[in-house]
């Protein structure tokens, strides 16, 4: 079983920067697909970044493409989203994902196996 911790989030002012890290320890990193998403209260978990087990391939929806950038050292065994102009409506807890079978990126919640347990991200305006 893959164990993956979140890490980096916190208050930011709208325009600002974050950057988010996942640890993952437990399984062969580079066997696995990453994926992050997040949750706002009330509102359904949404995928918002997706990569390859090389990072090579990459996918974002429109909401936050060209903002934010998904990468991975697998040599670290770590995944990071490196997220810019932040906005109000980006605040949410985000979570990281790991599927196995890491040739193409996943896009689907119920596609991903092993979950960490959220980091709070705050843009106030």
């Amino acid at each position: 079983q893959m164990q993956l911790v979140e890490s980096g989030g916190g208050l930011v002012q709208a325009g600002g920067s974050l950057r988010l890290s996942c640890a993952a320890s437990g399984r062969t990193f580079s066997d696995y697909a990453m994926g992050w998403f997040r949750q706002a209260p009330g509102k359904e978990r949404e995928f918002i970044a997706g990569n390859n087990w090389s990072g090579a391939v990459t996918y974002y929806p429109t909401s936050v493409k060209g903002r934010f950038t998904i990468s991975r050292d697998n040599a670290k065994n770590t995944a990071y989203l490196q997220m810019n102009s932040l906005k109000p409506e980006d605040t949410a807890v985000y979570y990281c994902a790991a599927r196995y079978g890491g040739m193409k990126v996943y896009t689907m919640r119920t596609e991903y196996t092993n979950w960490g347990q959220g980091t709070q991200v705050t843009v106030s305006s």
